[in-house]
């Protein structure tokens, strides 16, 4: 059976209730911010209109329930450049934690902006949709709701990638210095481009085998690396174990022990020493010492390992 007295939702022409942003919806909505309060889960009190900022009106200003400045910024239409200018402006001008802006039409660009200024920022800032409803001949009721606003995880994805985007340009800088300082001194890996990536490769002269300066936030590093390539897991120990029969020779020549990795499992070995308390999370005012002493450290490497590397018995 059908029940009986269940009225429609009607949607109205917001101008049909709001014949004017500035004269009719501010107001109405100053006098009537619990509606919005409940959309949003908030408490804001203090509502003012017309705040100036800078040369330019806020619509709403008004505070939350920590006494922090909130704007609320209006526009029945289309969501435009404009306005999300405007809010940014406000924001930032007033010091305020949070910003709302309640547009008729949210366009999917700007959803996408205020989620990416929720993500890189520490304000708080929110869209929400309006409508005008009725059901039958009942008045006019105003209908908000939130498109985007902040989340716990989207600022912790903000942050994630704050501080990935960080870890790059440390360390792009960390082979820009590390590789002009090591150009005065030896021609290994003279033609490389400083990237963001945690390491930095020259051939060791043989096919497969390379001289790589490693980089963490605490240590660096220098190593031989031997890949030969797809399937080349058997060829990779053969070397591997030609070049740790002379071992005693190769750390005497180098000076000090080194690492010989055959990593089991793996298909690739190296043969490396790291230099502990020196990555590109150290004061940069160490970088010169720390970088000096692992460019020292990659010729002393080539030079100790250059003697066994030509008497490889290697295919190709």
């Amino acid at each position: 059976m059908i029940p009986t007295g269940i009225g429609k939702l009607e949607r109205l022409q917001l101008r049909e209730v709001w014949k004017n942003e500035a004269n009719d919806f501010t107001p109405w909505l100053q006098e009537n911010i619990d509606v919005l309060n409940t959309a949003l889960d908030m408490n804001l009190v203090d509502v003012d209109r017309e705040t100036a900022a800078g040369s330019f009106n806020i619509d709403l200003v008004a505070k939350d329930e920590d006494g922090q400045m909130v704007i609320i910024e209006n526009q029945l239409e289309k969501s435009d450049h404009d306005h999300l200018g405007k809010i940014i402006t406000y924001l930032t001008t007033m010091s305020a934690s949070k910003a709302i802006w309640i547009v008729s039409d949210p366009r999917p660009e700007h959803v996408a902006a205020i989620a990416w200024l929720n993500e890189s920022s520490s304000a708080n800032f929110y869209m929400v949709k309006v409508e005008a409803v009725r059901i039958g001949n009942s008045p006019a009721a105003p209908l908000f709701t939130l498109i985007v606003g902040p989340s716990e995880e989207a600022k912790d994805a903000g942050q994630k990638k704050r501080e990935i985007a960080e870890r790059y340009i440390l360390r792009k800088r960390w082979w820009t210095t590390l590789l002009e300082r090591a150009a005065k001194v030896t021609k290994l890996h003279a033609h490389i481009i400083p990237k963001e990536g945690s390491e930095v490769y020259v051939s060791a002269g043989v096919p497969g085998l390379s001289l790589i300066y490693y980089v963490t936030q605490e240590e660096c590093s220098a190593s031989l690396y031997i890949d030969r390539g797809k399937d080349s897991e058997k060829e990779n120990k053969l070397i591997f174990d030609q070049l740790y029969e002379y071992r005693e020779a190769i750390e005497q020549a180098f000076g000090e022990p080194l690492n010989w990795q055959q990593l089991d499992g793996k298909r690739a070995c190296s043969i490396y020493y790291v230099r502990k308390g020196g990555g590109y999370r150290s004061p940069e005012e160490q970088w010169p010492e720390i970088q000096d002493s692992i460019i020292q450290s990659m010729v002393k490497l080539e030079k100790a390992l250059s003697p066994f590397l030509k008497q490889l018995k290697i295919n190709g």
